[in-house]
């Protein structure tokens, strides 16, 4: 599904006209942001990195491509491309430099995510491939997080596929909700794929399959005597968790366990609070109550507030489609580009919303440290370097200063992850990205006073935008 032509035409039509004007080659720098935090939030969590790689290692446009693009027209009926600048994309290999902020770190707006540095025309045909991948997956690792964090260590299941945008938004959902925090996910394909844990039980339609619903419990339990949780909510949940109960004994005799009983309906502060007394009152204390139904962290925080006794999460819909904030709103923009004689030149864009000027330079984050809680970020240039104590101004509120009166230690949040087309990035397991996920929110979380974090731009970065800006209002025609 991924491959040089998961993009928008016009980057197509763009690399076209750099190569006819001989611009293709120069060297340039994107960067990729985001403007605003998603779900009313403070904080986002960088995911998708690992997809990117598995796309640019494999970036190349082949044989059937180029007969693709040799069958688009121009409205007149003319070729849209010339033979020859096919020929050119044929023979074309990957050579940028990339610096990315590694998945499951808390990132913020107006953070570079993604640094890419190389020909231009490269640079250009990268950009709806990155912003598809990397803004998907860090929305729902960012959903994902927020709903584990009100869970406050519970298990919590992604149930999303049926209804994921998508087969390959499902993938994504559940690689991103994965790294974002849950356990587990109930898409097997990604299970298999991302060496996902896979978690899952029985459908209404197997209850109704047979000829009643202690049948049906009883039959699944023959099946399935080591992963016996049973939906008890097809006709009447209480009669239902009865039915598991005399089901479990059974099944206890056997050797088996009942492992829990699941809510898909219904009140489920008051069920599950029945729900448990019947089952501890039968000696089933470690059976758990899975929740399922349209849950998200607004709904789980309400039954926890409830005292719902509930101990594993089933979150869908809401979770793989970022139900309240369905988009990212992540950006690409050319912030570098040299001239014909090798000098860099930088480049932003204006606006009459301040929050869409973009920041010009090849820019790199800081991230600086009391003991392990975030102080402040500070983004600088890297030709113009930044000085051990750096003056910045407040990204927020772009006349205001920021202070940084204590420090232990800081790091760049940018790494290497290309030289040169080749891939310099020890990649991680899904697991590994997963804790440092984990571990990365909490101490975020733990830390936070209020809903604000400081970014500051370099005061000399942030000099330079403003003498750009009045260089480019002036030069306006």
């Amino acid at each position: 599904m991924i491959s040089p032509l998961l993009t928008d035409l016009y980057q197509l039509t763009m690399a076209y006209g750099y190569w006819k004007l001989g611009l293709h080659e120069r060297e340039a720098v994107f960067h990729m942001i985001f403007r605003k935090l998603p779900f009313h939030g403070n904080y986002a969590v960088a995911c998708g990195l690992g997809t990117v790689i598995e796309f640019l290692n494999q970036w190349q446009f082949t044989e059937d491509d180029i007969v693709y693009l040799r069958g688009l027209r121009a409205p007149n009926g003319s070729h849209l491309f010339s033979s020859e600048f096919l020929d050119y994309l044929k023979n074309l290999k990957f050579s940028c430099d990339i610096d990315a902020v590694p998945e499951g770190t808390v990132v913020f707006p107006h953070e570079p995510l993604i640094r890419i540095k190389g020909p231009l025309l490269q640079g250009q045909l990268l950009e709806s491939t990155l912003l598809n991948i990397i803004n998907f997956q860090t929305l729902i690792a960012t959903k994902a997080a927020r709903v584990c964090q009100v869970a406050k260590g519970d298990t919590v299941l992604e149930f999303g596929l049926r209804r994921a945008q998508g087969p390959d938004g499902a993938l994504s959902a559940s690689r991103a909700s994965y790294i974002g925090g849950v356990n587990a996910t109930s898409n097997v394909l990604a299970g298999k794929l991302y060496d996902i844990p896979v978690s899952g039980t029985h459908a209404h339609s197997w209850v109704t399959a047979f000829p009643n619903e202690k049948n049906a419990f009883t039959a699944y339990a023959s099946v399935m005597p080591h992963n016996c949780i049973l939906l008890v909510d097809t006709y009447e949940t209480l009669q239902g968790v009865k039915h598991a109960i005399e089901v479990g004994k059974t099944l206890r005799e056997q050797g088996g366990e009942l492992l829990g009983v699941r809510l898909d309906s219904g009140d489920m502060a008051s069920l599950s609070i029945q729900a448990r007394k019947l089952l501890d009152e039968a000696g089933f204390a470690s059976t758990k109550i899975i929740a399922s139904n349209s849950l998200d962290e607004y709904a789980i925080q309400k039954l926890k507030q409830q005292k719902a006794p509930i101990n594993v999460w089933g979150v869908g819909t809401n979770l793989v489609t970022a139900y309240d904030h369905p988009a990212l709103d992540g950006v690409y923009k050319l912030s570098a580009l040299q001239d014909a004689e090798g000098v860099w030149q930088y480049k932003l864009k204006l606006s009459e919303q301040a929050i869409k000027i973009s920041n010009p330079g090849i820019y790199q984050v800081r991230r600086y440290f009391a003991g392990k809680q975030q102080l402040m970020d500070v983004m600088y240039d890297i030709e113009l370097g930044i000085s051990e104590r750096p003056e910045s101004m407040s990204l927020d509120a772009p006349h205001k200063a920021l202070a940084l009166d204590h420090f232990d230690s800081f790091v760049d949040l940018l790494v290497p992850i290309y030289a040169k087309g080749h891939l310099v990035y020890a990649k991680k397991s899904i697991h590994t990205i997963r804790d440092e996920a984990i571990r990365n929110v909490d101490a975020f979380l733990q830390a936070q006073t209020d809903n604000s974090y400081a970014i500051g731009l370099e005061k000399n970065l942030h000099d330079l935008k403003q003498r750009l800006i009045t260089e480019v209002s002036l030069n306006l025609p």
